[in-house]
């Protein structure tokens, strides 16, 4: 996801009992069906405020639109001893650890969510500053509408550690954020410490999932960003991800799979996401490849990038055009309809299982296709030619 998403997380047990989640998880198989969802266009635009800032789409649009919603969902079994049906994205017995989980309504919840309902046992990270929300969310049940399973059941995360991807090891860290209140209370976050302290908790992981992002200059145009802000971007964004590969690769099992996020700003032209934004993903797709080559050889792991479609994210709305960018997408992509969370969260379970073990060192577009277009079909120079469109 191409969001200023801060890194980290926070350490919690929240379900200490690693047992009790197995038995919630404990079958799992792919069950395609299809959703059909009509929402009015005038409904749409109202919700994100389309008329007010692209009235040339008022002529595309001018009669209610229908846009289809697609949902591929993994379906829990009853009984481990029942064997799966069809072409299964079969996880039980593996172990994830998601990297950037703040809260329920971004990629790195829907990825968890995914792996989950395919059987795997969920770790997360979450950044230190978003540890007593994030803990005091899940204690009080604010998230048990999200948790929700295709089978009735509730996603379990085994669970939760405070970690800042940002620093590497305890001597990284600076005094002012060492002394920083919002890191009171934490220890053992920094990348290192963290697989440490997994080593020790359970052995080994099987899928590593890098959802973070920061880029604390992504509102400036690049040629207004500073040095410091487009390095704290790249390290945030891209380096941490070859950082928490690096440190985990030791303790992940031949066969696994690693997944980051990224988007189509870094080989596209995306005004107003800045401050070294595309650069980081960018290098995060170079590295991508060359990870996936290291590891791939040295640890029988493979390492795939998702280049994901906007989403109205907590995260994404920092940037501040993120509705704008749904509305652009929504009018210009081979699928009209809006991307949801749960459609990237499908395609990671997909990388982490069995059934891609010949990919690797692939970016996977799941944007309705976005990537594809050459042009914007919206722009009124395009009136004149019969474009489809979903009516």
């Amino acid at each position: 996801m191409g969001t200023a998403a801060a890194p980290g997380s926070y350490m919690v047990n929240i379900k200490p009992c690693i047992s009790s989640s197995r038995k919630m998880l404990v079958s799992s198989m792919v069950n395609i069906s299809t959703e059909n969802k009509e929402a009015s266009w005038t409904r749409l635009a109202s919700f994100s405020n389309i008329s007010s800032r692209q009235p040339f789409l008022h002529r595309i649009t001018s009669k209610p639109v229908k846009f289809e919603k697609f949902v591929t969902r993994a379906m829990s079994e009853a009984s481990d001893n029942k064997p799966l049906s069809g072409l299964p994205i079969d996880l039980r017995g593996k172990r994830a650890f998601i990297a950037g989980v703040a809260d329920d309504n971004g990629y790195g919840w829907a990825i968890a969510k995914s792996l989950a309902a395919a059987g795997a046992e969920i770790l997360v990270g979450t950044w230190v500053p978003a540890l007593n929300i994030f803990e005091s969310s899940l204690r009080r049940g604010k998230f048990d509408e999200s948790r929700v399973l295709p089978d009735g059941s509730l996603m379990e995360i085994t669970k939760v550690y405070p970690m800042d991807a940002v620093y590497d090891t305890p001597e990284d860290v600076p005094e002012d954020v060492q002394m920083n209140k919002r890191y009171a209370g934490s220890s053992n976050w920094t990348v290192q410490e963290v697989v440490e302290c997994v080593k020790k908790d359970f052995g080994s992981i099987d899928i590593l999932v890098h959802s973070l992002a920061n880029g604390p200059e992504v509102s400036k145009p690049l040629l207004e960003t500073s040095r410091n802000g487009y390095l704290a971007a790249l390290s945030a964004s891209s380096y941490s991800y070859v950082s928490l590969l690096k440190h985990f690769l030791p303790i992940m099992n031949q066969g696994g799979a690693s997944i980051s996020l990224t988007y189509i700003a870094s080989e596209r032209i995306i005004p107003g996401y800045g401050g070294g934004m595309s650069s980081a993903k960018a290098a995060l797709e170079s590295d991508t490849r060359v990870m996936a080559f290291e590891a791939g050889r040295k640890h029988k792991v493979r390492v795939n990038t998702i280049s994901a479609g906007p989403l109205r994210s907590r995260a994404a709305k920092a940037i501040g055009f993120i509705d704008m960018m749904i509305d652009y997408s929504l009018a210009n992509a081979p699928l009209q309809k809006e991307l949801s969370a749960e459609e990237v969260g499908n395609a990671a379970a997909f990388l982490a299982s069995p059934l891609s073990s010949a990919i690797t060192g692939a970016v996977v577009y799941v944007d309705n296709g976005l990537n594809a277009m050459g042009v914007g079909v919206d722009s009124p120079i395009f009136a004149n030619l019969d474009i489809p469109k979903d009516e």
